[in-house]
């Protein structure tokens, strides 16, 4: 990779990390406690540590190690600014972090036949690198709601709109068909043609699975839209553009990394990424909030069935 390429990369990581830094020092805020110093002191000990290439631990496990510290800076972040906490509730916070695992795997799944990404330098010992895996997945779900949170607090993209007119069943349906065929056509077509419509699945589980949230009165972009509030929608798109740039960037410089393969602009990269690959964090992010949404809904309306008879029995 041409080094014009890394500097461009660091110069877009500089600006979007001095917006933010500008954004909250001129917030209203508490001291960061010591979880965000911890934080902080992992991640540049990760970095130095690699950089005096001290040890094959440090370079093949740097990525789960720096994403942990920057969770932890990013929720310290939040608490310094609103009080609130996602660590403070270890259930929920566990839970987005076990979910994040198998809901990463699914994209694994697609990249099994579609073959946009490969990796390199993971560790022989599959137990060692079955760790790895798990805990670098265990961080994606968690980074992107606390980037969320993060935004949020710092007070953007809050304008509000007058109330739009509800999506009727019919439009839902429509949209949530929408999306199952952009999720199905990919792996439908030849690999050859499949590969290159990657992106059709950052954005196909969005619009396939808003509307069952809706439906089943769970956490939904769609409900936000007829409220005229966006900013969760917006929340999530910039917090996957950045934590896009984060991931590009740590994953440069590791030891255990992964390296993109799909037919598209492999001259035109930004760290080991494609340019025009860049736009599918923001979409990519989203899909996250969705897909962990209906996980939550589907418990919900479970919970409620094997509940229901209970409280009629009772009653009777």
């Amino acid at each position: 990779m041409n080094d014009h390429h890394v500097i461009v990369g660091i110069f877009l990581l500089a600006g979007t990390v001095l917006s933010l830094a500008w954004r909250y020092v001129r917030r209203p805020r508490r001291l960061l406690s010591f979880q965000g110093w911890l934080g902080v002191g992992i991640i540049l000990a990760a970095e130095t540590l690699l950089f005096l290439k001290a040890g094959w631990l440090i370079s093949v496990y740097f990525t789960p190690i720096v994403w942990t510290g920057y969770i932890l800076l990013a929720d310290a972040l939040v608490s310094s600014l609103k009080g609130d906490l996602r660590l403070r509730s270890p259930g929920e916070f566990l839970a987005l972090a076990f979910w994040s695992i198998p809901l990463w795997l699914i994209f694994e799944a697609y990249n099994l036949r579609l073959v946009n990404w490969a990796y390199m330098g993971r560790p022989l010992s599959p137990a060692l690198k079955d760790f790895g895996c798990a805990w670098a997945f265990a961080t994606i779900w968690p980074a992107i709601y606390e980037t969320a949170d993060l935004l949020a607090a710092l007070g953007l993209f809050q304008s509000r709109s007058q109330p739009r007119t509800a999506f009727g069943p019919g439009i839902r349906r429509m949209i949530a068909l929408g999306g199952l065929v952009l999720v199905a056509i990919p792996i439908l077509l030849p690999v050859r043609l499949g590969s290159y419509l990657f992106g059709a699945v950052w954005v196909g589980f969005v619009l396939f699975l808003d509307p069952v949230n809706y439906a089943w009165h769970g956490e939904s972009l769609l409900r936000d839209f007829e409220a005229g509030d966006n900013s969760r929608l917006f929340c999530f798109l910039a917090a996957g553009w950045i934590c896009g740039i984060l991931w590009e960037f740590w994953n440069y410089w590791a030891g255990a990394r992964w390296l993109y393969i799909f037919p598209m602009a492999q001259h035109w990269e930004i760290f080991e990424m494609p340019a025009p690959g860049f736009t599918g964090f923001p979409p990519f992010a989203v899909e996250c909030f969705v897909m962990f949404e209906t996980l939550k809904t589907v418990k919900r309306q479970w919970t409620a069935a094997r509940t229901q008879p209970k409280l009629i029995q009772t009653e009777a």
